[in-house]
């Protein structure tokens, strides 16, 4: 696992921190997920690219993960990575190492990999569609809150499910809150998405990309938010109730609790606010105490997590 262990640090802030609080063999089965996602995430936000060749690597990857080709794979992250569509290394080199992830992918016991590539590929049609959006309209513009929303759930809400079925496969006494777990678990990725788009609003807005819909306020994406992050914690405390271990219940906690500051900081700062490193080792370090102990998340242990940084 190291190369892949260093590409999830090359391409990851907060999963970088969250992912190896898991235990084995769910932290594996998630890292080489999360590095397929963000393969389908770097060739969608192709910013140096046209929409013509995002379209074509989109299907190209589509093809790759229902084949399982890992020697295509190698050959095609080369050539993806030699036409450089994004402007960052950690993303390049991930690319290049495409047929390494791959190669790890096809390992897996057969449930998870199953599991993996339905949801990638899911995922990959949903970037597609959002992809042909943007040319039939001439750039990205969400018009609507519904479309946001479903921009949310099509790169980041399928990765909720699809973590909920790892989690319900490695641990079976979870069944007992499966109806919870699914019912939650796309709002819990759609959360995050928010707020990284929410953060992230002017950068894009400098790439053309306009997810934010136009005439809609902030306050009303904020609650929005907020109520993504309820149905996240939620989701933790069922994570709880169900036994799940320690790790899987911090791995979940983590993110809440990052997005959150980050939410509430721009309630004070605008968009393109960044949790520093010593909040973000605040904070992870009151959700690793919080999960030990057993605090329930219907407490709020995200916001106590982030009271520090908040006051």
């Amino acid at each position: 696992m190291n190369q892949l262990d260093h590409l999830l640090q090359r391409t990851s802030r907060t999963f970088g921190l969250a992912i190896p609080k898991l235990p084995e063999p769910t932290r594996s089965e998630v890292t080489i997920a999360y590095l397929l996602f963000r393969v389908a995430d770097t060739l969608e936000d192709a910013a140096r690219w046209s929409r013509a060749q995002r379209l074509q690597s989109l299907s190209d990857l589509r093809a790759i993960l229902h084949r399982g080709n890992v020697d295509e794979a190698r050959e095609r992250g080369r050539l993806w990575a030699e036409a450089i569509p994004i402007a960052d290394d950690g993303y390049l080199e991930l690319l290049r190492e495409f047929g390494t992830v791959l190669a790890a992918w096809s390992e897996l016991r057969e449930p998870s990999r199953e599991l993996i590539r339905e949801h990638c590929l899911r995922t990959v049609s949903a970037m597609s569609r959002f992809v042909e959006l943007g040319a039939q309209r001439g750039e990205l513009i969400l018009r609507t809150v519904e479309e946001l929303q479903a921009y949310c759930y099509g790169v980041a809400g399928i990765v909720g499910e699809m973590l909920t079925e790892l989690f319900l496969l490695a641990c079976p006494d979870l069944v007992t809150e499966a109806t919870t777990l699914r019912s939650r678990a796309a709002r819990f990725g759609e959360g995050l998405q928010l707020i990284n788009i929410l953060r992230d609003s002017l950068a894009d807005a400098q790439e053309r990309r306009f997810f934010l819909p136009e005439g809609v306020s902030a306050e009303r994406l904020w609650e929005l938010a907020e109520a993504d992050l309820q149905a996240a914690e939620d989701y933790a405390e069922a994570l709880q109730r169900g036994g799940a271990l320690v790790g899987i219940v911090e791995f979940a906690l983590l993110p809440i609790a990052l997005a959150q500051a980050t939410l509430d900081k721009m309630k004070t700062h605008g968009p393109g606010v960044k949790i520093n490193r010593a909040e973000v080792a605040r904070i992870g370090e009151g959700v690793r105490a919080a999960a030990a102990a057993g605090v329930r998340c219907r407490l709020g242990v995200a916001r106590l997590a982030c009271a520090e940084e908040k006051a």
